[in-house]
């Protein structure tokens, strides 16, 4: 038997302690779940507006994109594609919120213009480069907001599952523990009580 459960006025400030502990963690919890809750759904409501706004970007850029096949012919739109450099400025940092770490993005934007010459090329051509390079700088933001939005919902669960912890296991715990130490405590002070009595009563008759 767990000494900690013993009616003894030591146990019971003990349990109430333990109460009082798991009650403002399970407020800290709960504090901590909203607040992930309401940064999951502004991430998940920017994801949907990028989501749209690389479809619509995507379709514009292979519409041009065909327009200078077209125009230029495939082989020489195919050459020129391979001026374009290779992304190597990503960046990866992290961010915290509420304890969970989320990916921060950074890169260099500033040199997106296209490597080809203008006189070799036709306005579609360009109308595609840049609208692949705006394809480019939506999808690095989707990425990182997909992937701190699954960070934040792996942690609202288990954020979750402590609360309900506190909640269901506990909280009910301790309370009943509280109760049942008090009860025996109010038990033993009226027999103790009961007990002066009827000594007091005795020494009362034998006068």
């Amino acid at each position: 038997m767990n000494p900690n459960t013993f009616p003894t006025k030591g146990n019971l400030i003990l349990a109430k302690n333990s109460l009082r502990l798991a009650k403002q963690g399970y407020e800290l919890m709960d504090k901590k779940r909203n607040i992930l809750m309401r940064e999951l759904m502004e991430l998940i409501d920017k994801a949907k507006d990028i989501q749209a706004e690389i479809d619509s970007t995507f379709s514009s850029a292979y519409l041009a994109l065909q327009k200078a096949n077209i125009e230029m012919g495939i082989h020489n739109v195919s050459e020129l594609s391979n001026t374009i450099p290779e992304e190597t400025s990503i960046q990866i940092k992290q961010r915290s919120i509420m304890g969970t770490e989320i990916p921060l993005v950074e890169y260099d934007n500033t040199n997106s213009k296209p490597n080809y010459a203008f006189f070799q090329t036709t306005m579609s051509l360009d109308e595609a480069t840049k609208n692949f390079v705006k394809v480019k700088d939506l999808t690095i933001r989707l990425s990182m907001i997909e992937n701190s939005a699954y960070r934040l919902a792996t942690n609202i669960n288990k954020t979750q599952k402590r609360a309900n912890a506190l909640k269901n296991i506990t909280i009910p715990y301790y309370t009943a523990l509280t109760i049942s130490i008090q009860n025996a405590l109010e038990e033993k002070e009226r027999e103790e009580f009961t007990r002066l009595k009827v000594i007091k009563k005795r020494q009362t008759a034998g006068q």
